[in-house]
């Protein structure tokens, strides 16, 4: 506060007047600050006020402007959570009505008319699944994946395709959590993609193109670029910068040129006429004769050992001659030419794709590089992708359509003389396919180890899956009794069917080949071919009540008069996994009167019923989590508002009072300043 001193009478005007002045002008200036309090009803507007406040106050500024940056994203989350959990609810509530239905169906007498009636209403609830797998919340398609703005599902001739990416977004809730406002497709309705696993290894060779990014290095570690050292017939050491090669061409075209300077200037001559290539996996060094060539690393440099070039204990040398280094192990790329593929034993032909009820025929002959198999193969539009392994050693075909049992993926060869869909590995029904695959997991079912229950011994005769009976004029018949070790994959399937039909027709006097059992040359499916002057064609009937028949597809499949053979339907196709799979089966086993398919269909819809319950409760758990964080940034916005309120906001009272005493201090300070100015030195003589 101001305080206009009393004893200035004996001083000179001019002093007086100063000090005066200076007594007013801070009264007037701690009025204005006082004013400014009142009117913005902050005690600290800038630094200069109070600089520790100041600080303090913008650090809790900034913390409550994220924290309500934070709020409005939990509030975001929590309506795409809500929508989320509405959807799943409905999308389960139907599943539920349609296994319902399928339950009915097979417990209850119906005819082809009512459940043709009841096929239209699956049919409808197929569309209402759809449409809410397309629906649209504050974050865009909640089923999209991270593309939101892209329509996630797409009807593709009665098939559904899914063409989302990545599982999800995520929104920051802060304290290093954060949770998903949209699901992707296998975390949604269960819509999951099913593959063809490749099963060859395509054993990539090195190439000059190969970039070392693509190769695991003779450690497995990749490749760590830097110098290198070499010396020859152990003299001095020279260095090769590495350190911007980016191919295996770069590697050795500078090597090549370091060692070929090395022969200018020390006239000299360290390769050989095969100079630095590459062999196979690795790279080849050819040294002239009588010479050594020996690699090292610098320091704790690993380029030489990545590069198959050296070893932890410099004991490996390059002796006169052609000498390969260590495996590489090149990776798979689509950059690859189908002639680095060793593991390719003949050129490509064709593949025959069958997918969503259509074929398309795919030549790959002109194929020069992997990634133009890729680009043959997705062209052809038939639902699928190809997929290079996790390994890096093969090509896997995924299948993107959602068609049902009857419309799942198969591939198959067109010409026995060049099987080109095994040479890739992706045929999808193999010598050694698992029966355990077929009918899209279910695998085979057998009768084994039957114990007569009157007797308590085993009775064989009842362990009898199903009988072949030929097409000669006798109609022999050869049972065939499937045992645990013979379901294994499809060969040994195959050579215990020829082992029990080679015993049963040496007995029927028949020659032991006049039935064989093999794996179709290009069309998948079991085949039985029998003796070609048996006139009539091969039937074959389950027993015992056994399934292995059907499971195996001999019921269902066809003969061909003119290779007298039988062929089994395929029954190791791919099919995508998900409600609407479930839906189409559901709906086709109802269409066709087919009691079997609609169990079967009711049973997978049990599936997908409860991995949309799981779904819904993980979509619950967020949503738990999403609460929890609201409130807790309500309670620590709440609480730094306090403080920067405490910091920052003015005492009305308190700066009225003060504003108050400051003005009469003022109004004092201008009379007592007034009457000073008129005293003369005559007022004191007098």
């Amino acid at each position: 506060m101001s305080v206009f001193p009393a004893g200035l009478a004996r001083v000179p005007n001019l002093l007086m007047k100063q000090l005066t002045l200076a007594n007013i002008t801070k009264t007037n200036l701690d009025l204005y600050r006082a004013q400014v309090e009142l009117a913005t009803g902050r005690s600290v507007n800038k630094t200069s006020d109070d600089a520790v406040k100041a600080a303090t106050i913008a650090e809790l500024d900034d913390r409550i402007e994220r924290s309500t940056q934070r709020q409005r994203n939990i509030q975001h989350a929590s309506a795409s959570l809500g929508m989320l959990d509405t959807v799943l609810g409905e999308a389960g509530d139907t599943a539920l009505d349609a296994k319902d239905i399928a339950l009915q169906q097979i417990s209850t007498p119906s005819d082809a008319t009512q459940r043709k009636q009841q096929a239209a209403i699956v049919s409808s609830m197929i569309t209402s699944i759809y449409n809410s797998m397309n629906r649209q919340g504050v974050a865009g398609y909640i089923f999209g994946g991270a593309t939101t703005s892209v329509q996630p599902f797409v009807e593709k001739n009665g098939a559904y395709l899914w063409q989302g990416q990545g599982s999800g977004l995520y929104t920051e809730l802060g304290l290093a959590q954060s949770v998903p406002i949209t699901l992707g497709n296998a975390e949604a309705f269960a819509a999951a993609s099913a593959k063809v696993t490749g099963n060859v290894d395509l054993d990539p060779a090195l190439t000059t193109d190969t970039r070392l990014s693509d190769a695991s290095g003779a450690r497995g570690l990749g490749i760590t670029l830097g110098s290198v050292e070499f010396s020859f017939n152990a003299g001095t050491r020279v260095a090769v910068d590495l350190s911007g090669a980016d191919t295996v061409g770069d590697v050795i075209d500078s090597l090549t040129s370091a060692i070929h300077q090395y022969e200018t200037d020390n006239n000299v001559t360290v390769l050989g006429a095969g100079g630095i290539g590459v062999s196979d996996g690795s790279l080849s060094v050819d040294v002239a004769t009588g010479a050594s060539l020996q690699f090292y690393d610098q320091g704790t440099g690993v380029t030489a050992e990545d590069l198959g070039l050296a070893n932890a204990d410099d004991s490996q040398v390059f002796p006169a001659g052609a000498t390969a280094a260590l495996d590489l192990s090149p990776k798979l790329t689509w950059r690859t030419p189908m002639s680095a593929l060793a593991g390719l034993s003949q050129s490509l032909g064709s593949i025959k794709i069958s997918n969503n009820r259509g074929s398309a025929t795919v030549d790959l002959s002109g194929a020069q590089t992997l990634g133009d198999v890729k680009g043959l193969i997705e062209a052809a539009g038939v639902g699928v992708r190809v997929e290079i392994n996790a390994a890096g050693t093969g090509i896997d075909v995924v299948n993107l359509l959602s068609a049902g049992s009857a419309g799942a993926l198969s591939i198959e060869e067109t010409d026995a003389t060049n099987p080109t869909a095994a040479n890739l590995g992706i045929r999808s029904m193999t010598p050694a396919s698992l029966l355990s695959s077929f009918n899209f997991g279910r695998g085979v079912q057998i009768k084994d180890g039957y114990i007569d229950p009157t007797t308590g011994q085993a009775d064989p005769t009842h362990d009898i899956d199903f009988t072949i009976t030929l097409g000669n004029t006798a109609k022999t018949t050869i049972d065939i009794d499937l045992r645990p070790q013979d379901v294994v994959n499809v060969q040994t399937l195959v050579d215990r069917i020829n082992s029990q039909a080679a015993t049963q027709l040496a007995a029927a006097g028949l020659p032991t080949n006049a039935l064989v059992a093999s794996l179709g040359a290009t069309s998948n499916g079991v085949v039985l071919t029998q003796d070609a002057s048996f006139g009539s064609a091969v039937a074959i009937a389950p027993r015992n009540n056994s399934e292995a028949a059907e499971d195996l597809g001999f019921l269902n499949g066809q003969y061909d008069p003119s290779s007298a053979s039988f062929v089994g339907e395929d029954r190791a196709k791919v099919r995508v996994s998900g409600i609407f799979s479930d839906l189409i089966d559901l709906r086709d086993g109802l269409d066709n009167d087919n009691t079997v398919g609609i169990g079967i269909a009711g049973n997978s819809l049990g599936s997908s019923i409860d991995l949309l319950a799981e779904t819904r409760g993980v979509v619950g758990g967020y949503s738990q989590r999403v609460d929890f964080a609201q409130r807790a940034e309500e309670d620590r916005t709440t609480f730094d508002e306090q403080v920067r309120s405490s910091l920052r906001d003015v005492d009305y009272t308190e700066a009225a009072s003060r504003f108050s005493m400051l003005q009469t201090q003022l109004q004092a300070g201008l009379q007592a300043t007034a009457i000073s100015s008129r005293l003369t030195l005559l007022d004191f003589l007098s």
